[in-house]
């Protein structure tokens, strides 16, 4: 069968799982309910696998374009390039993991059909999928917004509560706007090429020279991706969602869909705006790296202050996602495969992390730090979880997540000598954090700080388990999704084959040439030199570092709590995080304009 004709399926498979479910919802049982939706979701992540192994053959064919329908140019056309699909696979594999982590135990609230959880993670996967597989740009806007407002629903998904449906509000009302500065910014290049395809805006753009609507477009398209992403400062609707959402919707928005924001910055770039028509390598990399700066230090200054668990990880994901657009900036396939690898054993480790929080929630009724210190003695094997994920946030090697940050960092370094430095100071602070927090929750390691230290309350005591009460017997899913994701991720590190796949993925990502051949001109696309992601000394050393910097952090904070005096000095920083939509959307607006003002001397 040719590998093109499956891609569809990779989209339809979970939407016709979602409508399954809905249909028979009032009828099926919950446990049929699980096993439905669990089966449709390990369906497309088969399909998905199928496409990524197909995609990354090195062979005659390669590189899979299907136009949906048969026409051509003026279609839906799927890109089966293996970035793209490595990425659906991930969504659908994460997917799996996130429905067997819920299964039989996740409760839904009252008057909620059955099976409407599984349902809406379905067309959540659906809408992930197809905007890492779409080569067009309008409906790379649909599959986004389609995986937003499903995201919305998910957040508030206890819309019985005030605190998940403000969450939700201030999520959807950011995202929405940022979906608008998108759309405005589409219709300009629609306007000025008459094309909504990436080769095809691409070729077109490269013919006619570039102007201030070409820079007007990018800058507008960018903001709405890097608002998904939560780049700062387009942030702030990503810890209040995270604080109420239910914890495998955390798994989601944390492991995977934060990083689409990312994705969709580097595919829109290489794809519409990296010729000679669009905004020069220069000055993209100087907005990018500074957004990507400013969003690792601040993210990591955010995720130390924090006692409130989700908060801690959801603040750990935006300083993260600082060190991706880093990666990105960079422009060389080297930054783009050492970023994508990073990207994929971060998804396995900051998804084991939340199920671990959630595992927390569950038996003890609440996430604060300071309330569940010693409390979680009674259990070893999720501390022992907690404390690896910890480690891999770090990058630790031998974890993916080490690998993909050690490449990543190399290749920033020949843009900037002190980059590096960076990523070992985020990662070293991050993965302290989580340190710290297991330290006193696990073990009971130093005395139990007071109310007065580290910032204040971060909870109000108001979270509930998502079990319907509270766990005397922690079952086994609720362990082994964990376990298996830090496999995974572990994994990543050590499998040779995975470094070259992902290395070649990074080199065909950027071939901006070759892709416009083969989406166009049905040409087969043969991956230029490129240098995988590999265990280097120096690399080695540096995850070493920040993971020895790390213990040493989380060490000093148990033993001697920050006091309310030293807190105060970042409490500024801590107040911009006000819950207040209004506020947000200036710091929308105020984060166009910095962008605006960073790639005006883009223009050629």
């Amino acid at each position: 069968m040719d590998t093109a004709r499956l891609l569809p399926l990779v989209v339809a498979v979970p939407l016709l799982g979602a409508a399954v479910l809905v249909a028979t919802g009032r009828r099926l049982p919950r446990l049929v309910s699980d096993i439905v939706g669990c089966a449709f979701a390990a369906a497309t992540a088969a399909v998905a696998l199928l496409v990524l192994f197909r995609a990354g053959h090195p062979g005659p064919g390669s590189y899979p374009v299907e136009w949906v329908g048969g026409w051509r140019r003026v279609g839906i056309v799927l890109v089966g390039d293996p970035l793209g699909a490595g990425l659906a696979a991930l969504v659908s594999l994460l997917v799996v993991a996130v429905l067997v982590y819920s299964w039989r135990y996740f409760e839904e609230p009252p008057r909620r059909h059955t099976g409407s959880f599984p349902a809406l993670v379905l067309v959540f996967q659906a809408g992930m999928c197809g905007f890492a597989l779409t080569g067009d740009l309008f409906n790379a806007f649909v599959f986004f917004e389609l995986m937003g407002a499903v995201a919305y629903a998910l957040t508030g998904f206890r819309v019985e509560e005030p605190k998940p449906l403000q969450g939700a509000l201030a999520f959807g009302v950011v995202n929405s706007l940022g979906a608008y500065v998108t759309l405005l910014g589409i219709t300009l290049l629609y306007a000025r090429t008459g094309e909504l395809g990436f080769a095809q805006i691409g070729r077109r753009l490269d013919t006619e020279g570039p102007d201030g609507l070409v820079l007007a477009a990018f800058v507008l398209v960018t903001t709405g991706l890097l608002v998904k992403a939560a780049a700062v400062p387009f942030h702030f609707w990503l810890p209040d969602a995270h604080a109420v959402a239910p914890t495998p919707v955390c798994m989601l928005l944390s492991g995977v869909m934060v990083e689409l924001g990312v994705y969709g910055v580097a595919r829109v770039y290489w794809t519409v705006f990296s010729g000679p028509g669009g905004l020069s390598h220069p000055d993209f990399t100087r907005a990018l790296l500074v957004l990507g700066v400013l969003t690792a230090l601040l993210g990591a200054v955010m995720c130390w202050q924090q006692r409130h668990l989700k908060r801690l990880l959801a603040f750990s994901t935006v300083a993260h996602t600082g060190l991706f657009l880093i990666g990105v900036a960079v422009l060389t396939p080297e930054g783009i495969s050492g970023t994508a690898l990073y990207v994929l054993g971060h998804a396995g480790v900051k998804a084991a992390l939340f199920a671990c929080a959630g595992v927390l929630l569950d038996r003890y009724a609440t996430v604060d730090e300071h309330e569940l210190f010693g409390r979680a003695r009674e259990l070893p094997a999720v501390g022992v979880l907690f404390a690896l994920g910890g480690l891999g946030l770090c990058g630790l090697p031998p974890f993916g997540s080490g690998l993909g940050k050690a490449a990543a960092e190399e290749a920033a370094g020949h843009t900037a000598g002190w980059l590096p430095a960076l990523y070992v100071l985020v990662s070293a602070v991050t993965g302290g954090a989580v340190l710290r927090a297991g330290l006193r929750i696990f073990a009971g390691v130093g005395r139990r700080p007071r109310e007065e230290e580290e910032g204040g309350p971060e909870t109000t005591g108001e979270e509930e388990p998502e079990t319907g009460g509270r766990l005397l017997r922690i079952p086994m899913p609720l362990l082994a999704v964990p376990a298996a994701l830090l496999a995974a991720s572990l994994a990543l590190g050590v499998i040779p084959a995975v470094g070259s796949a992902v290395g070649r993925a990074g080199a065909l990502f950027t071939d901006t040439g070759g892709y416009r051949r083969t989406v166009l001109d049905g040409h087969t696309a043969a991956a230029p030199a490129h240098l995988p992601p590999h265990w280097q000394l120096t690399g080695i050393l540096l995850g070493l570092l920040s993971t020895a910097l790390a213990i040493t952090l989380a060490t000093l904070a148990v033993r001697r709590p920050v006091h309310a005096g030293t807190a105060a000095l970042l409490a500024p920083v801590r107040r911009l995080q006000s819950g207040h939509i209004g506020d947000y959307v200036a710091w929308l607006i105020a984060g166009t304009a910095l962008l605006t003002v960073l790639t005006v001397p883009g223009v050629r």
